[in-house]
Formats: structure tokens, C-alpha cells, sequence
């Protein structure tokens, strides 16, 4: 369905399903057409008003702590009391550093590394310097100038004395012998040091005082115990200055040392403990290093867990039961303390209590939450929004159960324009709660909520009567569907006066509110301005009307009820027979392109009809159906009764839906005899 505008007013109506806020403010006055109107009577009860727009009351105090947290307070205290907590010395997670480097090291390094004592592999102890961190092998301090955590394998260089004591070179060299730890010399520095020579006769120091010197000058290899003996390659690997080239590889590149894991205890103890959830470290006290294995996380060990407790079974099934019995209730008053408050929080809308008030909750439509409208329309999408009108915008939307629905946002941009809103939304949902027909559009369910009241609604997809009779391009619909379509609103309309009890007066017939199917049947909707037509059982007043001020849209209002504040079912009639004119002329109800006397449509043909001239304000289309012009001539005659200045003079809907129906049935046998060639003259039923 679509929105359309209204013409509204800020006035209360007597006995009605939703009360507005009034206006006291406005002065009484002759109005138009496009004006709206105040109208206050003195002696209208507005309690249930007062009631209405009160104030929800303060919110109730914060809820006390809940019993599931109290209970999973007591057994964690009763657990814990009695706990013997272990805080390992060691950590497995890595942790950058923020203010001491560690080269060649971004983070803590993994094992066998360690920097804190007791931790890691006893023979991989870091100590954090600049520009080289130093590990001790042998008692041995050396540089840790590489390493690559995807081998095993290190690059190392001796730290050189400070103050070197022998004179035989610039350098105190020393022997490097790595046995009784886990490192040894890779293949790939003792390949360098054996293919080193000289390249002339190299010039011995002094033997006597400098042993290793010469040593080394004749036999590079030796600087590195492990290497082991090579052949010699005389062909490669000459250098000029082959003392001056050791210095320089001992003690600026580096060589490269490997371990191997599976030679290490060390190794397979820590593959065993980290499989624990535990971290590896070693007695720093004990001279043999033995490894241990520390406790990564907490460990929680009441007494009575010990497996050598003799009621060790029953503690801990007495325990388990008391605390699934906890849970159980702890879990069932919480569930029944949110349907509590959310109960609450339903009742304390203003706008539900008000529906409930007056229908019972079964007999209303099913409440959606604004969550699923909003997200049936896409967040309400501009794209999906398929009318806008004075009290709201309609968008397309598709519900769970893939049904496609109409939902209507109604507008609240202020206090005054809140107030019309609630006002229109009570309005509709106690209206179409109660009423059921096929030419009636069908409430789906509603919501209230503080970010704003919806309306569900049938989704009619063709459009509105308005949409065919004065959209572009414009549709061209046959007389016999337009009588078929008269026939069905005044169906709906004899519905609403006859069939219920209090009668409802739509008071918003219009052709923009009549919305056309695929199969051209109509549904009229948009009952935001309806009326109950009821009286106070103790009423001595015999009239068959009510005070009310006059709502509506210009063009189909009643001037009879706008005069006189007095609403009845003839009203509808009035709105009615303007309809009727539209789908004979093809016209709008308001043009303001036509001349003043004329810019109503009411007025334009009831004043053709009365010159003799309807065919001037006969709809084109309908000429070229020549067999059909008797009905029109009917129609007009039926609807210049309809929109008679006295309410008095109007037919009432059944009277109407009557004639439309003998007027359907002479249309169908003129039809007939036109096709079989003949003319016959057709009584009137």
C-alpha cells in the first residue's frame, strides 16, 4: 500500500479508539477546503487522554547482583581458599622489548635460549649487550653475531681481551675447543680455514714465544679444534697476510657453530614438557644443571583433591551435584526475572497500554520488533520506499517467512506532530483489528517502539485507482472494470456502515487510499481517520450522528459535515460519489489548473450534469465503447446523488452497492446482445 496526504486537524474526537492532544490555542473559524480546523467541545471527557499521554513512570532502581554471580563467586572462593598457587620463573610467551635490546633477538628468545637464569638449555644463557649479545661456552665469552631460528646452527666470534698480554700479534689469539658442551664446529667454517694458505713463504715469528702463531701460519685449521686434519689444497685460498685474514675471521666475521638435539637430553625433556602446557628450565643450584619443568598456568589444588585423599570420590561428587544444583536454579530465576522486566518494559510503553486498554491482546495483530522492520526494509532503504504521504512513509519489505509486506514509518518530527502519529496508529490498529473483508487491506501486525511506530500492511503491487486514472502514461481501464471496481469500494464501504456494530466511518475515501491488484481488484486501506459511529447507552439523544471536526482530504470532503462538525455515514457517501466522478471523467478531485469555479470536480460536473453536457467531462478512452454510454449516463446519475449538498438527498452505501449492481448486469447483457448483432430492449432489473 501507499501513503497519500491527508487533510488533518488537531482536534480530539469524542468516543473514539485514540485521543489526540488538543488544541486550545487555535481560534474557531471559517475555514476552506485546504485549511485545517480546531473544534473543542466543553464537556469531552479526556481521562483516558490524560491517562494516555502521561508520562511513563522513573525507571526502577538497578537490579541487586545477580544469584548465577553470586554462586559462581562462592565456588570460586571455595575453590581457591584452600589452592596452593605455583608461579613459574619461566614464561613460553614471547614479549617484545621495549627498552633493553637483545641482538640478534626481536623478542624473548624460544629455547634452549634464555635470559633469565634457571630457564632454557644451561649452555644457551644470553646476556643482552650492544652491538652483540654474548653466550659463555666453556667459559668462553663469545659474540653472537647471527642466528637463524629456522636451523640450528649459530654464528659466533671470541670477545677479545681489552689489554692483549702477548706481543706475537696485534690480537690474542686464542684455541677454540668446544667439546663437553652441545655446540660443534660446522663443516662450513672448517672448509674455509683448510683451503687457507699463504701465498709466499710465509715469515715465522718466533717459535719460541709465539707457539700458536706459528702453529697457525702453517696450519690454519688448527685455530678451531674439531675441524679436524684435511688435505691440503696449495692452489686455493691465498692470502697476502694469512695471520692478519685470521684475526680478521676469528674475530669480525665470525664462525659458525651447530647443535644437534638428538645427542641432548635437554631437548627431548623439553619436547615432553611443553606437550604439558609447561616451560623448560634447569636447578641453576644443582652442578649437574638438572632439567626441570615449570607450570605455565596456575594450578588450583585443594586438599582434598589429592588423588590419596580417602574421601577424595564423595568430596568431589557432592561438590559436583550442589553445584549443578546451583546452576540449574540460578539459570531459572534469571530467565524468569527478564520475562519480568521485559513484560515491564512492554507495559510502560504508553502507546501498548493504551491498545491494550481497549482490545484484548489476542485480538490484536502480532507485534514485530523494530529490528526485524528495519531490517526487512534494508535500513529503510530510499530505494524501497514506495509512498509518502502526511502522516508517513511506506516502504517495501520482506519479512522472515519471506512474505512481502508494506510497512509504514509514521512521522514524528515534533511534540504536536508525535501526538497525530499515536493518534493515527491506535487509530488503524484498533480499526482493522476488528474487521475483516476481501476489499479491505489487512493489518499484518505493528510495533512501538521509541524509534518509531510501524504499521504492517498487505502488499498490493499495482498501485493505487489514483495511479491508473491520473498517472502517466495513463492506464486505460474499460468501463465494465470501472463499474466492477465502483461496485467493489461500495461493497467495502456498505461493510464498514452495516455489517459492523459501532458503525465505522472511513472518512478518508479517496482514489489515492484504493489500491488495485494484478487482477484490477481493489482493497481500500488507509484508516488513520476513521470513526466509530457510537453513542452512550444512556444518551437520550436520538440523532444519528457525532461531533466531531472535520478531517479529511480536500476535494472528497463533505461540505455538510465541514458546516456543521456533525459526522455520519453519509460523509462516506460524499467521498464515494467524488470517486465515482474520477472514474467517469478520468479527472483529478482537486486540479488548481481549472478555473476557480471549477478547480473541484464535484462542482465541475454536477454543474454538466445539470447543463445537459456530461459527455464534455467524459474520460476519452470510454468513447470508443459506444455500447456502454447508457452506464455511464446511470453512474452520473448515481454519483450526482452521491454528492448531494444535503446529506439528506444521498443514497446510503447499501442503496448505492444495489444500483451498482443492476448497472453491472444490464452492462453484461447490453454486451451480449451487441456481440449476437442483435438490439433488444433490456428491462431494468
Amino acid at each position: 500500500m501507499r501513503a497519500n496526504p491527508t487533510f488533518s486537524t488537531t482536534c480530539p474526537d469524542p468516543p473514539r479508539p485514540c485521543s489526540c492532544v488538543p488544541n486550545n490555542n487555535l481560534p474557531r473559524q471559517e475555514a476552506t477546503k485546504t485549511q485545517s480546523y480546531s473544534y473543542v467541545q466543553s464537556d469531552l471527557d479526556l481521562s483516558t487522554l490524560s491517562d494516555f499521554m502521561t508520562p511513563p513512570p522513573p525507571p526502577p532502581p538497578p537490579p541487586p547482583p545477580s544469584i548465577l554471580a553470586t554462586t559462581f563467586s562462592f565456588f570460586f572462593f571455595f575453590f581457591t581458599a584452600a589452592a596452593t598457587v605455583t608461579h613459574p620463573p619461566c614464561s613460553s610467551q614471547p614479549q617484545s622489548f621495549s627498552s633493553s635490546p637483545c641482538p640478534p633477538f626481536t623478542s624473548t628468545p624460544p629455547f634452549p635460549f634464555s635470559l633469565t637464569p634457571g630457564c632454557g638449555h644451561p649452555s644457551f644463557q644470553i646476556e643482552c649487550s650492544t652491538p652483540h649479545s654474548t653466550i659463555s661456552v666453556n667459559n668462553i665469552s663469545f659474540s653472537l653475531l647471527n642466528y637463524d631460528p629456522h636451523s640450528t646452527s649459530l654464528t659466533l666470534s671470541p670477545r677479545p681481551p681489552p689489554d692483549p698480554i702477548s706481543t706475537c700479534s696485534s690480537f690474542h689469539f686464542l684455541s677454540v675447543d668446544l667439546s663437553a658442551s652441545p655446540f660443534r664446529v660446522s663443516d662450513g667454517s672448517c672448509s674455509r680455514l683448510s683451503v687457507l694458505r699463504s701465498c709466499s713463504r710465509p715469515i715465522l715469528p718466533n717459535c719460541s714465544q709465539c707457539p700458536l702463531e706459528c702453529e697457525l701460519a702453517k696450519t690454519p685449521v688448527k685455530l678451531l679444534h674439531g675441524c679436524g686434519s684435511t688435505r691440503p689444497f696449495p692452489d686455493q685460498g691465498c692470502q697476502d697476510d694469512l695471520l692478519g685474514y685470521l684475526e680478521n675471521f676469528f674475530f669480525k666475521m665470525g664462525f659458525q657453530v651447530e647443535w644437534d638435539e638428538a645427542q641432548d637430553s635437554y631437548f627431548s625433556s623439553c619436547r615432553v614438557c611443553e606437550s604439558e602446557n609447561g616451560v623448560c628450565g634447569f636447578d641453576s643450584s644443582d652442578p649437574n644443571k638438572r632439567f626441570l619443568c615449570f607450570q605455565s598456568k596456575t594450578t588450583v589444588t585443594p586438599p582434598w583433591a589429592h588423588v590419596d585423599h580417602p574421601h577424595r570420590i564423595a568430596i568431589v561428587s557432592s561438590v559436583f551435584t550442589l553445584t549443578c544444583i546451583f546452576l540449574v536454579v540460578s539459570a531459572t530465576m534469571a530467565i524468569f526475572r527478564c520475562r519480568k522486566l521485559k513484560s515491564q518494559s512492554i507495559e510502560e510503553d504508553p502507546t501498548t497500554l493504551f491498545l491494550h486498554r481497549h482490545r484484548s491482546a489476542s485480538l490484536l495483530p502480532p507485534v514485530f520488533t523494530y529490528e526485524e522492520l528495519e531490517s526487512s526494509t534494508n535500513k529503510f532503504d530510499p530505494k524501497r520506499k514506495i509512498g509518502d504521504g502526511g502522516f508517513g512513509s511506506v516502504y517495501l519489505g520482506q519479512l522472515l517467512d519471506k512474505r512481502i509486506v508494506a510497512v509504514k514509518y509514521l512521522h514524528k518530527n515534533n511534540q504536536a506532530g508525535k501526538a497525530l502519529s499515536t493518534k493515527f496508529f491506535c487509530n488503524e490498529i484498533l480499526i482493522l483489528s476488528s474487521i475483516n473483508h476481501p476489499n479491505l487491506v489487512k493489518l499484518h501486525g505493528y510495533c512501538s517502539d521509541p524509534r518509531g511506530l510501524l504499521l504492517v500492511y498487505d502488499y498490493v503491487p499495482n498501485g493505487t485507482l489514483a495511479d491508473h486514472l491520473h498517472g502517466s502514461p495513463k492506464s486505460s481501464l474499460t468501463w465494465r472494470v470501472r463499474v466492477e471496481m465502483a461496485l467493489q469500494i461500495a461493497s467495502a464501504i456498505e461493510y464498514l456502515h452495516f455489517s459492523v456494530v459501532p458503525p465505522i466511518v472511513h472518512r478518508d475515501i479517496t482514489s489515492s487510499n484504493i489500491f488495485v491488484e494484478k487482477d484490477l481488484r481493489i482493497k481500500v486501506g488507509d484508516f488513520g481517520l476513521s470513526r466509530l459511529l457510537a453513542f452512550p447507552e444512556n444518551s437520550s439523544s436520538k440523532s444519528d450522528f457525532v461531533w466531531t471536526g472535520p478531517q479529511g482530504t480536500p476535494g472528497y470532503l463533505d461540505p455538510d459535515y465541514h458546516r456543521s462538525f456533525r459526522l455520519t455515514e453519509k460523509s462516506d457517501v460524499y467521498s464515494f460519489g467524488v470517486v465515482l466522478l474520477e472514474l467517469i471523467s478520468g479527472l483529478k478531485a482537486v486540479d488548481q489548473k481549472r478555473e476557480k469555479r471549477e478547480m473541484a470536480l464535484a462542482d465541475l460536473v454536477v454543474s454538466k450534469i445539470q447543463m445537459g453536457l456530461l459527455h464534455q467531462v467524459v474520460d476519452p478512452v470510454l468513447f470508443l465503447e459506444g455500447e456502454a454510454m447508457e452506464g455511464v449516463d446511470a453512474v452520473a446519475e448515481l454519483a450526482f446523488r452521491c454528492v448531494a449538498a444535503d446529506k439528506d438527498d444521498r443514497p446510503d452505501a447499501r442503496e448505492i452497492a444495489g444500483e451498482l449492481k443492476r448497472i453491472k448486469s444490464r452492462i453484461r447483457v447490453l454486451r451480449v446482445s451487441h456481440s449476437n448483432g442483435s438490439n433488444p430492449d433490456v428491462p431494468k432489473s
